[in-house]
């Protein structure tokens, strides 16, 4: 079952602001086991989403370079 907390993020930078402030709060280290987990979790699927965005756009920008010039 999916949480609020688990919904993809709107977009590539909003889910970079999500992954930093989930590194902080691992670095703190003010969590228990169980939440240290869920958090490294989650920042592995939003690190997963944010590589696909990244290479999304490599895609369209080596389509645009390949383009002939109009």
């Amino acid at each position: 079952m999916s949480t609020p907390d688990d919904a993809a993020p709107a977009s590539y930078e909003d889910a970079r602001i999500e992954l930093a402030e989930i590194v902080r709060r691992l670095e703190a280290g003010n969590q228990s086991l169980e939440e240290s987990l869920a958090l490294w979790e989650r920042g592995e699927a939003l690190a997963v989403l944010c590589q696909k965005w990244l290479d999304g756009a490599r895609a369209r920008l080596d389509a645009a370079e390949g383009a002939p010039a109009s």
